[in-house]
């Protein structure tokens, strides 16, 4: 392992910050997503609806209690903390010039904490969350006039925090809301508050994304304007996906799912739609609106690293008059005969990871940084306060060995670490709080009670360890 690597653990802004009116902050769309559970998706309400419960509303009280939380990562031993700036604390409504100084302020005091104790602030600019108002006024990303939103905040934060952050991300798992079927993710990825059957949702998909991708490409070029030392990459779910036999259909269907999923990394890395998906468009008769001066901007600002959310893998099996590059993630899916799944029904395949590095490794040619992966669990308070998770320290364990095969025997140049949730946080997908991640437990149930006392979990003790020697010791 590099000398340098970066081990931490990641987060998001609207998962656990909570305060979500407090200091002028704007209502965003993940305010107004109520809790669900599994197999249940979050509705996402007209506005913030009397009586109803949003559990990120409250998060686990981070905004009041960075100061402890940061404290515990640094007895852990971080060097980096991934987390989001919450587009509506810096811009309440998305589109105005002045930006709020009280947000503004607030992330100026986080991550002044972090670099106290040696942290490194890793930022992504956009995780699941935009300004409320930029859907309900503008539609979200099916509008080009949300790139210069984008673009001034972008701009702001870039300016402010030059001197306190050096690790950034555009757009978090871009490649999501390749699943249009999805309310959740077209709502968080693009704004795009969509009826399942809208015939015009995959149109409508393709179109954000670009706007998307152009956005994030100005971001890299306005971030290295600013600041030369920068290094800012994109952010995307790798998940790999196997087919079920050597059937040469199931081969490729299973190529045909990858690259559906993962063209916006080409845009994004080589700064080109691949062909497969122009020649799609032009098959489907789409006409996103995607200009010469867009394709000049996407091969001006690539990014400098591939920032990736590993946790499962899918497998496929050919199927009768299905449509290729129409991959609807579980939807399509069969299940593996070779590997295990957690409570919430997701594979658990160490090997993928280690799959997913060198895929990425011989795509694109660029460092990665593995900045969300972990186990989410149901985990048992004792009567002495202890959380003994033997099944989350082995997860981890197994796919940190993964990581080390692929770095140490495949050559990829795997930056760092970050392991998602390392304190325990609102689920995206859910709303539930007893889907844990951390290694640090919250008091809080998935109604919002509790004390949000912090416990540390035998795996805050086991991963110290990691972290200490460098990863060699596991």
């Amino acid at each position: 392992m590099r000398k340098d690597f970066l081990w931490g653990g990641a987060v998001a802004a609207h998962q656990l910050e909570g305060a979500w009116n407090v200091d002028g902050k704007g209502v965003s769309i993940a305010d107004v997503m109520t809790a669900a559970k599994h197999g249940v998706e979050r509705q996402i309400t007209a506005g913030v609806q009397p009586g109803a419960y949003y559990p990120n509303h409250q998060g686990i009280d981070f905004y009041h209690q960075y100061p402890t939380d940061i404290k515990l990562m640094a007895e852990m031993g971080f060097k980096t903390f991934r987390t989001s700036i919450a587009w509506s604390r810096i811009f309440p409504q998305g589109d105005e010039v002045e930006p709020n100084e009280a947000g503004l302020a607030f992330y100026d005091r986080l991550f002044a904490t972090c670099l106290k104790y040696g942290i490194q602030p890793m930022i992504t600019l956009s995780h699941f969350e935009m300004p409320y108002h930029l859907v309900e006024a503008y539609g979200g990303w099916r509008d080009r006039r949300l790139i210069d939103f984008f673009l001034h905040f972008a701009k702001t934060v870039f300016k402010r925090y030059q001197h306190q952050v050096k690790y950034w991300m555009t757009f978090n798992e871009i490649n999501n809301q390749t699943d249009y079927t999805k309310a959740f993710f077209m709502a968080t990825n693009s704004g795009l508050v969509l009826k399942p059957d809208d015939p015009q949702a995959e149109a409508l998909m393709y179109q954000a994304a670009h706007y998307e991708l152009v956005a994030s490409a100005k971001a890299v070029q306005l971030g290295h304007q600013i600041n030369s030392a920068f290094q800012i990459g994109n952010m995307i779910n790798m998940t790999p996906i196997y087919p079920l036999t050597a059937k040469p259909a199931d081969q490729l269907a299973a190529q045909k799912a990858m690259q559906t999923r993962y063209w916006y990394t080409d845009v994004q890395t080589l700064g080109t739609y691949p062909n497969y998906m122009e020649a799609y468009f032009k098959r489907q008769n789409y006409r996103p609106d995607i200009t010469a001066a867009d394709r000049a901007a996407l091969q001006a600002g690539t990014v400098d690293y591939i920032g990736l959310s590993y946790y499962n893998s899918f497998t496929v099996k050919a199927q009768t008059n299905q449509p290729e590059y129409r991959f609807l993630g579980e939807q399509a899916t069969v299940a593996n005969p070779y590997v295990q799944a957690s409570d919430w029904g997701w594979s658990v395949d160490p090997d993928g990871l280690r799959y997913g590095l060198n895929w990425l490794n011989d795509h694109y040619h660029k460092p990665l940084m593995i900045v969300e992966n972990g186990l989410g669990a149901v985990d048992q308070v004792t009567a002495d306060h202890q959380i003994h998770d033997d099944y989350r320290i082995a997860y981890l364990k197994a796919h940190i060995q993964a990581m080390k095969t692929a770095i140490e025997v495949d050559g990829v140049d795997v930056m760092g670490y970050t392991p998602w949730g390392c304190i325990d946080l609102i689920s995206a997908g859910t709303g539930q709080m007893s889907k844990r991640y951390g290694m640090i437990y919250v008091d809080q149930d998935d109604h919002g009670h509790g004390s949000l006392r912090r416990l540390k979990k035998d795996s805050f003790y086991w991963y110290q360890h990691v972290i200490a020697t460098n990863g060699q010791d596991l």
